[in-house]
């Protein structure tokens, strides 16, 4: 298993991108492709898209990113891609129904964002599990469930 204690650099970084851009025209590059879940740890056990076993150790001063550089050689280089976030979608059918809303994505401690009447639940908690959370709002009708955007 291979041991990646530090972020590199980042892929965008004008030195570190000119070495990535050699090494993918020899098919030298794998990436780690996590959720969001996933990227906000600092700790943890992953595959390359090639299936090279990594373990990601990073100090408390690293945070990983979409692009971030976690080796760098000169046969090779892995790269953790980010998944776009996957969000589900909620509807309330007036304010006290979004209140509600709110308020028990709040007490679950759910990220969430909002867009004028909707409330926008990260996707990574999964489906299944948001809509038992909310079951008592939902069957009532005045929350609706409109599936998952991006």
């Amino acid at each position: 298993m291979l041991r990646l204690n530090a972020i590199v650099g980042l892929s965008a970084d004008r030195e570190i991108a000119a070495r990535l851009h050699l090494l993918d025209h020899e098919g030298r590059i794998e990436f780690i492709l996590l959720d969001t879940v996933e990227i906000a740890r600092r700790r943890l056990s992953v595959a390359t898209d090639r299936g090279t076993e990594c373990r990601i150790e990073l100090p408390r001063t690293q945070r990983l990113v979409d692009g971030a550089v976690l080796l760098l050689e000169d046969k090779r280089a892995i790269v953790v891609k980010a998944e776009p976030e996957r969000w589900l979608v909620f509807d309330a059918a007036d304010a006290a129904a979004g209140l509600e809303l709110g308020y028990c994505a709040g007490n679950m401690h759910w990220p969430v964002r909002f867009l004028g009447n909707r409330l926008y639940v990260i996707g990574e908690l999964g489906s299944g599990y948001v809509l038992d959370r909310l079951q008592h709002i939902l069957h009532r009708g005045t929350v609706k469930f409109l599936g998952k955007s991006k």
